[in-house]
């Protein structure tokens, strides 16, 4: 089984922040591949389903970014789950909006949702599908643009995203994740003239 977390904060009213990119992300996986309907447990929201032949666990933590890694190791414990077959979905300053990379391990550059699962899962070696939603370009504007909802000029390549992740979902439920991000990428891309 796979544990694939969605990074965000539970409150309604951040919803649309860019923080909570990573919440988006396991809805339209949960959507596109028909898994069970959210329910609470671990301290989060999980939906149960496959991608394939793969069986899935979605993980929405609801204790705020900072205790994120409580949820995930409540799940993991439960189900059994090595930090090898956990993905975070999660928001990343470093790379343009719209840009996804996968990788496995690494330090959590300040995130404070890796840093708790790092601090959980005793281990910062499970993978991250970091989702790029730019840096505003002075550090002392960092914690608006991210606690703040995605503008206008974002909804243009925000859906079609995660959308096309959602499709591409099972080259990385299969371990395939250079196909993965290769996938998203062509599809994603802007086409020449428009």
């Amino acid at each position: 089984m796979l544990l694939w977390v969605g990074l965000g904060n539970p409150e309604p009213g951040m919803a649309r922040h860019r923080h909570n990119i990573g919440f988006m992300a396991v809805d339209a996986i949960a959507s596109r591949h028909g898994f069970s309907p959210w329910r609470s447990r671990f301290k989060g929201q999980y939906a149960e389903g496959r991608i394939g032949l793969t069986k899935m666990l979605l993980l929405k933590p609801m204790t705020y970014m900072n205790l994120s890694g409580e949820s995930v190791q409540a799940a993991a414990s439960f189900f059994k789950i090595e930090p090898q077959n956990i993905t975070a979905f999660h928001d990343e300053l470093d790379l343009a909006p719209g840009k996804v990379r996968v990788k496995k391990g690494g330090g959590n550059a300040g995130h404070n949702g890796l840093r708790s699962m790092d601090r959980h899962l005793g281990t910062p070696d499970y993978w991250r599908v970091r989702l790029g939603i730019g840096h505003p370009g002075d550090k002392d504007r960092v914690t608006g643009h991210v606690l703040g909802d995605f503008d206008k000029l974002d909804k243009e390549w925000l859906g079609p995203l995660l959308d096309v992740m959602a499709g591409a979902a099972d080259l990385l439920a299969d371990g395939k994740p250079e196909e993965f991000m290769t996938r998203i990428a062509r599809l994603t891309e802007p086409k020449n003239g428009v």
